[in-house]
């Protein structure tokens, strides 16, 4: 077969319509309705007794936790319900009962499977077979599980140095495969570890770093119903953290506020309408947002730079409104900043915002005389070129009000995928750690690799320029989930041999190296036995406690296995002699358990700890401890107002998604928050925008973006008229992944510029002409 062979494949999948119904938005979440959702998804993929026993056990103490956020568990926990609408979507989209292998790949080329969507392909059920799609070939085959180890470690010995491999992690898997596996990588010889929160988090991780000495929240669980106010900003909880509602809830009745900053109102921060309580089922539901701020895409420094200067003016006059006990003992930068905001003009910060001033004047006196303050955010903050910048900025408005290291206060990242805080915890990172692999080298007996590694825009940049021949895949969907689909697709199709460990079909399994194995992985809610033994992994949730989780139902195949053993089998295919016994570890997960604990910073006695409730890693902002950064102090920090230059034909695109989604999975076509449904290829745009561009709904455009002279498309959408800030536009991804450029990206923290794209929206018989 010719080495110039290259496979046909669709990027975007099916692009007609699919018979769109629009109708109002809800102005309330959840609610029996959701219920319904939840059951109706769960029954039609798993029946319903396997679907009921399966929902009675997920995220409770003797069970498993969602595969879907990372959200953590209340200490007193409903034993009928403790799960959302997502929650219920996840896992019947993990444990259906439908299930494909070669049979089917006999009768799907990957051509032909790419021209279908997202959504359908995801509805094809549980993989339960190794497969390899092998160079020249159209249809992937079986492949036994010892062929499959021995390809991919022949392949791997082929390359000329360990850091032509790349291995990648989602969060979806469990801390005892992530160490493993990052273990296995290293060993292997490369800190070519890029993961998921290099796509979403990693600006937050990098800000937090920078000005607090760690890269996680500080808040627990229970913060959130003591605080005074929480501030909402660029997140929706409603669809992407629906549990979290349920916390606010209890932070409205204790008489506390919510301040929402977003561009669009979603529905949960207008209204939500708790299942478990009576008046949610019969009554009004809770309202939810005090103060919903509009701001435009990504002019939220501005915003918080009019807050705080407002503020300061009022301090001035009787030193009550900034805590300067607190600012004295434990912050640097004060003066400096005060100095700084003072330069700004008010009309032109309040310009930038596009908010009303009677809005942020209520949101100043909101926050005037409170100090217990939480402020939670998530992709709309950190996926900007300025997204360390942001996060710093918010940062500085909790010191200034010495809301940290208290009940009801403190910084509340909310984490996507379910573990992907426990994974940079035990070690998936590209970056060098020396105090980690001090301790690698003395409890694992090898010594780890000394230099830095690939994050995931560099592992895109490096499959593609032919310097990474070798992709590896823990969980994830990564041609969707990253950045400017057609320069990824091209970097995956560079490489020698992809290899995918999933449990469901998603397009990345279609865009492949030369080689391309699957290799069919349990799902989170599979009883996992070795002997008869039940085992147990752990998970870190997003604000810092490990626990257990232990799956209940029958695997999809006898053929199927967990994500440790299959990493620990393949390193003892690679490895000839090494000083670890990787298939003992494969075998049992307290010999795993007992690395962590050695290697990992904060673990400790986990497999008892990790037991019931579970335990925290250490927290040094809840400790008030900042000794490790300048001066001992907590660094107020000087951020920039953001730069975007628009031509006046552009605007400004931000990524979201339906309520039919978690990350790149698509449980449906319903978007019923937002009153769109059976359609996902949709822009919701301001009608003033619309008029200026002679459109009307349901219009079919196209977009493009252009970015260093290059134009990049994303083909036939639909018009919706919607309640969004003039010169700003929404629509869902990964459809419009294409439009975001590979190279543009967050500044330290390399994080894709998904929530804030120049683009410009063309009726589709139009031929819009490239202008940079």
């Amino acid at each position: 077969m010719s080495q110039n062979f290259k496979r046909n494949i669709s990027l975007t999948g099916a692009e007609e319509f699919t018979n769109i119904k629009l109708g109002d938005p809800v102005r309330d979440a959840a609610g029996m309705l959701g219920v319904k959702e939840a059951l109706k998804h769960g029954f039609k993929e798993m029946g319903v007794l396997r679907s009921m026993g399966a929902l009675l056990k997920m995220n409770q103490k003797d069970g498993f936790d969602c595969p879907s956020c990372a959200w953590p568990d209340p200490e007193k926990r409903s034993s009928v319900a403790e799960y959302c609408e997502n929650g219920a979507k996840a896992l019947a989209d993990e444990s259906t009962t439908d299930k494909i292998g070669a049979d089917m790949f006999k009768k799907w080329s990957v051509e032909e499977l790419s021209h279908l969507s997202d959504y359908e392909l995801n509805k094809f059920g549980r993989l339960v077979e190794p497969l390899v799609l092998r160079p020249g070939s159209l249809h992937y085959e079986s492949i036994s599980w010892d062929d499959a180890y021995k390809l991919i470690a022949d392949e791997l010995k082929k390359l000329d140095s360990p850091d032509e491999a790349i291995f990648y992690t989602s969060g979806r898997s469990s801390n005892e495969a992530a160490f493993l596996y990052g273990t296995f990588a290293r060993a292997f010889g490369t800190n070519n570890m890029p993961d998921c929160s290099n796509m979403c988090h990693e600006s937050s991780g990098v800000a937090l770093g920078e000005t607090l000495g760690i890269g996680k929240g500080s808040t627990v669980l229970e913060d959130l119903y003591e605080a005074e106010v929480i501030i909402i900003a660029g997140q929706n909880p409603g669809t992407n953290h629906p549990r979290m509602l349920s916390a606010l809830e209890k932070c409205k009745n204790n008489g506390g506020k919510i301040i929402s900053i977003n561009p669009l109102e979603e529905s949960g921060l207008v209204n939500f309408k708790n299942p478990q309580h009576l008046s949610g089922v019969i009554g009004s539901g809770v309202d939810m947002a005090d103060v919903h701020l509009p701001v435009n895409i990504n002019q939220d420094i501005p915003l918080i730079k009019l807050i705080l200067k407002k503020l300061a003016i009022l301090d001035s006059v009787d030193k009550s409104v900034f805590d300067h006990v607190f600012i004295e003992k434990y912050t640097s930068g004060y003066d400096t900043l005060i100095a700084d905001l003072m330069q700004y003009d008010e009309k032109d910060l309040l310009k930038r915002t596009g908010v009303d001033e009677s809005a942020i004047n209520k949101t100043v006196a909101l926050l005037r005389h409170s100090s217990k303050i939480i402020i939670c955010w998530a992709m709309g903050l950190t996926q900007h070129k300025n997204g360390v910048e942001n996060i710093r900025e918010f940062v500085n408005l909790l010191l200034l009000k010495g809301a940290l290291g208290k009940p009801g206060a403190g910084t509340c990242p909310v984490r996507g995928h379910s573990n992907v805080q426990g994974d940079r915890s035990v070690g998936i990172q590209h970056f060098v750690d020396k105090d980690m692999n001090a301790r690698i080298e003395k409890y694992m007996h090898f010594t780890p690799p000394s230099e830095q590694g690939l994050d995931v825009v560099e592992s895109m940049q490096a499959m593609h320029n032919g310097k990474a021949k070798a992709f590896l895949c823990l969980g994830g969907n990564f041609l969707m989930a990253a950045s400017d689909t057609k320069y990824t697709a091209e970097a995956l199709q560079n490489c020698n041999l992809t290899v995918q460990i999933s449990t469901k079909l998603n397009r990345t399994h279609l865009v492949t190296g030369k080689t391309g194995i699957i290799l069919p992985t349990l799902g989170r809610s599979e009883k996992d036995e070795q002997n008869g033994k039940r085992r147990y992994f752990t998970v870190e949730n997003s604000m810092g406690k490990i626990s257990q989780s232990k799956g209940v139902l029958k695997p999809a195949s006898d053929n199927v296995r967990s994500e440790p053993q299959i990493i620990a089998e393949l390193a003892d295919a690679y490895f000839e002699n090494h000083p670890l016994d990787w298939k003992a570890m494969g075998e049992d997960y307290e010999i795993i358990r007992n690395y962590i604990d050695l290697v990992a910073k904060g673990f400790e006695d986990t497999a008892k700890k990790s037991e019931g409730h579970g335990y925290y890693l250490p927290n040094n902002v809840r400790n008030l401890d900042f000794s490790m950064l300048p001066k001992g102090k907590a660094q107020l920090t000087i951020n920039k107002l953001p730069e975007h230059v628009l031509a006046p034909d552009e605007l400004m695109l931000m990524t979201i998604r339906s309520h039919d989604q978690f990350n790149t999975t698509i449980y449906g076509l319903d978007d019923r928050y937002r009153g769109v449904y059976n359609e996902r290829r949709v822009v919701f745009m301001n009608q003033k925008d619309m008029d200026a561009r002679g459109l009307k709904k349901l219009d079919v455009v196209n977009l493009t973006s252009t970015y260093d002279g290059i134009v990049r498309k994303a083909n036939k959408f639909l018009i919706i008229p919607y309640k969004i800030p003039t010169g700003n536009i929404a629509a869902y991804f990964p459809e419009t992944n294409l439009l975001v450029p590979y190279n543009h990206f967050a500044k330290r923290s390399n994080t894709p510029i998904s929530k804030s794209v120049r683009v410009r929206v063309y009726k589709k018989e139009s031929n819009p002409v490239a202008i940079d």
